[in-house]
């Protein structure tokens, strides 16, 4: 077994479309606890309160929901120039470009399926006002007091037309670990999740039913306990915000989840902090059958309809036309 290069630092930002911007950016700052930090164009820029970086969330106004770009932080300088030349090698070059807001010169790909993401190394850190610092210097910015509190970013789960090929350039071109899967009958995986931290999943790639590229399944926030997730869904309930599934247990990769449709259309997570590690440098992935993910979640719920059916941007099958 060869070592695995961790020239991924972590997934620290991404950018959200939406068609109805003003109600988006009021959900992310008034429910889920988020400040808005700058507005250019037709984008805000939201951070969560432990995020050392400038942003967290772009919210773009645009005809559509759906993701634009991911922001992926390298290790270092060297780092980013090695992951730039494995893509180039392997044809997938992209561009370099000048970074968004506090990010520097970006590096813009796209994964099989027609996703971008963004590598860098240099960045801003984020500077609280003076009014506003908080008490516990180790921390970025105050504590919101306000809605589900998010504390960070926590994964991004694309749908993918070809879930096998955007495995292999996860892999190969970014040097994440695969930690879980669902393998079909015919032994083809029909959903993917990797690492490039210690966390057990960063990114995650889900089978597009409808045979479509590029679309998102969901983007997953972190709160600190159990409960903020539980007081998270009478905001969401007392606020109009559908809830889809949850609050519940995850059998794959245990995580504590709650499933709500932003007001654009983007499902968005609410998931638990305290994820589960995965320390072992030879860690074996996990693989579930078809069969085993009938059995529901892991308390029993069963996995709703809408969980494999619902992205965004929309498509005519789920558009109704």
């Amino acid at each position: 077994m060869s070592e695995r290069a961790r020239d991924l630092a972590h997934v620290s930002a991404v950018e959200l479309f939406t068609a109805k911007a003003d109600d988006t950016i009021d959900f992310f700052v008034r429910l889920m606890g988020l400040s808005e930090v700058r507005r250019e164009g037709n984008s805000a820029y939201l951070h969560c309160f432990d995020d050392y970086e400038r942003f967290t969330v772009k919210v773009t106004e645009r005809a559509a929901a759906g993701i634009g770009c991911t922001w992926v932080r390298c290790a270092s300088s060297e780092a980013l120039g090695r992951r730039v030349e494995a893509l180039e090698r392997a044809g997938l070059s992209g561009r370099w470009a000048e970074g968004d807001y506090g990010i520097g010169r970006t590096y813009l790909c796209r994964d099989p399926d027609d996703h971008e993401l963004g590598l860098y190394f240099e960045t801003e850190w984020f500077e609280p006002e003076a009014r506003a610092r908080p008490a516990l210097k180790n921390q970025a910015d105050r504590y919101p007091g306000r809605g589900a509190n998010l504390r960070r970013l926590d994964h991004v789960n694309y749908l993918a037309a070809d879930v096998g090929a955007v495995g292999r350039f996860a892999a190969d071109q970014l040097c994440a670990q695969l930690t879980e899967q669902i393998v079909k009958d015919d032994g083809s995986p029909s959903a993917i999740w990797y690492h490039i931290t210690d966390k057990s999943y960063d990114l995650v790639w889900t089978e597009d039913w409808t045979g479509s590229r590029g679309r998102l399944h969901h983007v997953a926030f972190a709160a600190d306990q159990r409960d903020d997730i539980l007081k998270a869904a009478d905001v969401c309930l007392d606020n109009g915000i559908f809830i889809e599934t949850g609050p519940h247990k995850h059998a794959i990769q245990q995580t504590f989840f709650l499933y709500v449709y932003e007001p654009g259309g983007n499902r968005i997570e609410l998931c638990n902090a305290g994820a589960r590690l995965v320390m072992a440098p030879d860690w074996r992935p996990i693989s579930w059958t078809a069969a085993e993910r009938a059995k529901g979640q892991a308390w029993g719920l069963k996995t709703i309809e809408s969980f494999h059916t619902h992205g965004t941007p929309l498509v005519p099958l789920e558009a109704g036309t």
